[in-house]
């Protein structure tokens, strides 16, 4: 299967790949989001995650990232569900590929020790609301991705 590639490349730049995990969390029927300022586009809404560091597998930077914005303990399934493209402005200036693959979670604890990230807010939001308010179009996609393994489950 083909990673479907969002967001729009501008002519002549270079998008180096940047390796990313996003957690897609439900509790109690709802989805956890973060709040983030985004340069030029002030407060968005994304879904926990971001890039992988080196020696770190997709699953595990997924769990540390939950924890760093958003103050979450998760258990994720063992393999991701879908992965995603995006072209990404991120807000240091620099645009990658964020090179996505989203996993299904579940809340173990929340532990705001973990929160590192003070730009990061969490946001439990319904999930027809999550796709309509998510910032970036590979988020939606999972989005709706999982709802529809939900619905098939």
């Amino acid at each position: 299967m083909t990673t479907p590639q969002f967001g729009q490349a501008e002519p002549g730049a270079s998008y180096p790949d940047r390796p990313a995990a996003f957690g897609v969390i439900e509790r109690d029927g709802m989805l956890a989001l973060v709040r983030v300022a985004r340069q030029g586009r002030g407060l968005v809404l994304d879904l926990p995650g971001g890039g992988i560091d080196p020696g770190e597998t997709p699953a595990e930077a997924a769990v540390r990232e939950c924890g760093e914005e958003a103050g979450l303990v998760v258990a994720l399934d063992a393999e991701p569900f879908a992965h995603a493209d995006h072209y990404f402005l991120h807000n240091d200036g620099e645009v990658r590929n964020t090179r996505g693959a989203f996993f299904i979670g579940r809340v173990l604890a929340e532990d705001p020790v973990l929160k590192i990230e003070d730009d990061h807010e969490l946001v439990w939001t319904d999930p027809a609301e999550a796709v309509l308010r998510l910032d970036r179009d590979s988020h939606v996609w999972a989005v709706v991705t999982w709802l529809r393994l939900r619905a098939r489950a």
